[in-house]
């Protein structure tokens, strides 16, 4: 009972937020934070509640299956092949400009691994927010895929050795992951094929006049055992998730009102619990000491900074200033996963308290600065679009 009264708490705080939202006219996601925070901060919610950390780490799953089911695999291989060079240099200049800046200010090797990671979360969130009709946002969702794989790969690498060093057991695990992903291409590629050589497969495991919500139990089916298959080879589970968001995508196709109808669930009440449990995290007293507030500031400085010149580098012949700009904050908002990595790195006693605390509210800036921005811009944009056509 005491669970499902907190749980009604919850419940009530996602239903608010899209009233605040629109009175605020601020993104729903930033909303959803800041409730989750001072909800905490009134007393209104308890943070350490169990109840609520399962559900957020089941909405964070889910968001990245919806960052899976946006995925087109042929339009991205021929996206891949067109702007190979591109994602490689962005990539490396990424990387190269972490290095630097780690061995310049004599910083936690985590920063190396934190300042360029990618995370789809607030790229979803992004996209439910403006739609996939702009080139800089099909391509932030693009590379945030590329980037996404390389960063699962990444903290999979930086867990292990901050937990074990480097050892037998960092080995296992890069050996695990590699495993994983190969088992994942050629289960992908048998499933192609098996649904080729008898195609009247897709309709018995989805049918088209369907009235038993069977296309939504399979494609729950699919993202929890995926979860736990991860789960159970110590692979991070979002792994899990994104890869069984991308086969539902891509291998059930006839199903178009699918992705829609799954948007809507998460969206509608997985996604935001994991927002406001974000919010929940945080403590105001000691977020706001000067010394977390400058470390933070200089984070996500050097965060966006990497990321413009690396965008600028790769990117600016295709899409030009303005939208190369947006591409680059696109990609500036890693909340989940730098928020992860800060949590593996404080439990590891590889950073400080006050670094932690520095790339939580980083991640919160980001997360919340970085969404008002875009939504001021495109607002802008959009309305000179209608002047010019009244013109």
């Amino acid at each position: 009972m005491e669970n499902l009264a907190f749980l009604s708490q919850v419940v009530f705080l996602i239903v608010l937020a899209p009233f605040f939202a629109r009175l605020l006219k601020a993104p729903i996601v930033v909303v959803e934070i800041i409730i989750g925070l001072l909800a905490v901060s009134v007393g209104f919610l308890d943070n350490d509640n169990d109840l609520l950390k399962v559900i957020a780490k089941i909405g964070l799953f889910y968001l990245m299956f919806l960052a899976g089911l946006e995925l087109d695999l042929e339009r991205f291989v021929k996206f891949k092949d067109k702007l190979f060079k591109n994602v490689l240099v962005y990539f490396a200049t990424l990387y190269g400009l972490s290095f630097l800046i780690f061995l310049v200010f004599d910083l936690s090797p985590v920063y190396i691994v934190a300042l360029p990671i990618v995370s789809l979360g607030m790229i979803m969130a992004l996209i439910n927010e403006h739609g996939k009709k702009h080139a800089w946002l099909e391509l932030v969702l693009t590379i945030g895929v590329v980037g996404e794989i390389i960063s699962i790969t990444a903290l999979v690498i930086f867990e292990s050795a901050v937990q074990h060093g480097v050892g037998f057991e960092l080995y296992k695990n890069i050996f695990n992951l590699i495993v994983a992903m190969i088992l994942i291409y050629y289960v992908y590629k048998a499933a192609i094929f098996a649904l080729w050589w008898f195609p009247e497969l897709r309709k018995i495991i989805m049918p088209e006049h369907d009235n038993m919500a069977q296309d939504i139990r399979v494609s729950i089916a699919l993202f929890f055992i995926l979860i736990a298959a991860m789960q159970y080879n110590g692979i991070d589970m979002v792994l899990g998730a994104f890869v069984a968001g991308v086969f539902i995508g891509n291998l059930f196709k006839h199903k178009k009102e699918l992705p829609e109808t799954l948007t809507s669930v998460g969206f509608g009440f997985l996604v935001p619990i994991f927002f406001i449990y974000v919010g929940t995290t945080l403590d105001l007293e000691v977020l706001f000491k000067p010394e977390i507030l400058i470390k933070a500031f200089w984070i996500v400085v050097a965060m966006v900074a990497i990321r413009q010149v690396a965008s600028f580098l790769a990117y600016y012949k295709h899409l030009g200033a303005r939208d190369t700009a947006l591409f680059s904050l696109g990609d500036s908002m890693p909340l989940t996963f730098l928020i992860l990595i800060a949590t593996m790195a404080h439990d590891a006693r590889a950073i400080t308290l006050y670094d932690y605390y520095s790339f939580v509210l980083a991640a919160m800036i980001e997360g919340v600065g970085i969404m008002v921005i875009i939504k001021i811009i495109m607002g802008k944009i959009i309305k000179n679009k209608a002047t010019n056509k009244k013109a």
